[in-house]
């Protein structure tokens, strides 16, 4: 067996600042390397990174790789590789694998599936009619970037949960807090999220919270219920977040806010937004529980290995299929039904309630920027006027 190729110089988890319209050429390199490539890993040591739609798929699929942070490679510090706390330190959909998953995902899946999505599809549009309705009075520009693109999924998510509203200002700090590099930043807006994610738990709660603590396997704790509930709460706004802003821009950009095809034209806008922007552009560590031979090429255990997302999802010579933009496998994305909502309900709005929306600087000087490490990148701006 061979070791795969080592790209010296490539750094995949650097922070950057670039145009909107500027590829990315770190995705085009990693591919341009192999189908299965190594780098230097932020934790120190080699990190794998697939490349290519098939194999992605196999490993994604692999039981062999796991989720869960116990396999992390020995000496990585969690806060500098990104990684929660193990499965048996706090069981989640992001680090439990097999049986355990499988039992967890059963309780979240029924309340995020395509029927009960569509089901809320009202409340959403709402929620983006009123927030985009209440920036736009007497205001000549606003920059949606900060006084929407956060707000609008929390408020979805909130509303959803049966959460207060009144939270929403709090949420949208800890979720900034989240990616803050300040100590002690990430505990503290973990245990904000989970606080307020408790009032939804109420006897008398309506919402998906109080049904997802009744559905959640037996043995769940208190603390572990509200860390599923945190965990819903930051990934779905983070989910969104980035992607809002790059679709919000192409529209406007290109006029196609007022193409009046219908649904089916704004349908294409978000599948091609996922696919070419996808929320994350690689997926969460995973991690090897044994030596494996994958590809022709031999990693030992407890390796780390990434997928690029973002890579495989605009690659020329992909073939014509499902893309990877909420991942594959039995950790499918489970708010991706959701996600979607929230970026057709947005869309549609513009359409119908602000036709005349436009940029108020040329397309070509939106600045996009990651903070890096796994994290997707975000326009740093987007000043628009809602009305001519």
């Amino acid at each position: 067996m061979l070791n795969a190729p080592y790209l010296d110089g490539i750094d995949p988890f650097a922070a950057t600042v670039r145009s909107i319209t500027e590829p990315d050429p770190v995705h085009a390199a990693l591919r341009a390397a192999g189908s299965l490539v190594q780098v230097d890993a932020p934790a120190g040591g080699r990190a794998w990174i697939v490349t290519d739609n098939a194999l992605a798929r196999e490993v994604l699929n692999d039981p062999r790789i796991s989720k869960d942070p116990a396999f992390a490679p020995p000496g990585w510090d969690r806060y500098t590789a990104g990684l929660e706390q193990t499965a048996a330190e706090q069981p989640s959909l992001t680090t439990l694998d097999g049986p355990a998953h499988t039992d967890l995902r059963r309780a979240h899946a029924p309340l995020l599936n395509p029927q009960r999505i569509r089901e809320q599809s009202d409340r959403v549009h709402a929620i983006a009619r009123k927030l985009l309705t209440e920036l736009a009075a007497g205001h000549t520009e606003i920059d949606l970037m900060a006084g929407f693109t956060t707000r609008y999924p929390l408020t979805v998510l909130l509303d959803l949960l049966g959460i207060p509203l009144d939270y929403v200002d709090q949420a949208a700090d800890a979720c900034r807090r989240m990616l803050s590099s300040q100590p002690g930043a990430q505990g503290s807006a973990i245990a904000a999220l989970t606080e307020l994610a408790a009032s939804g738990l109420g006897d008398d709660g309506q919402g998906l919270a109080a049904e997802l603590r009744d559905r959640v396997p037996a043995h769940t704790t208190q603390e572990q219920l509200r860390y599923h509930l945190f965990a819903l709460i930051f990934a779905g706004q983070l989910t969104t977040d980035a992607a809002l802003g790059t679709l919000i821009a192409h529209a406007l950009a290109d006029g196609l806010h007022r193409n009046p095809r219908g649904e089916g034209n704004i349908d294409t806008m978000v599948r091609q937004t996922l696919r070419q922007h996808p929320p994350a552009p690689f997926t969460l560590w995973r991690f090897t529980t044994t030596e494996i031979d994958l590809a022709g090429r031999r990693l030992p255990a407890r390796a780390p290995v990434l997928v690029d997302i973002q890579g495989i999802n605009t690659d020329p010579a992909r073939s014509p299929g499902p893309d990877l933009a909420f991942g594959a496998g039995p950790h499918f994305c489970v708010g991706a039904q959701l996600a979607q909502l929230e970026l057709r309900a947005v869309t549609a709005v513009l359409r119908t309630d602000f036709p005349d929306a436009r940029l108020t600087l040329p397309f070509t000087e939106l600045q996009q920027t990651t903070i890096g490490g796994l994290q997707g990148s975000r326009l740093t701006a987007l000043p628009v006027t809602l009305h001519s």
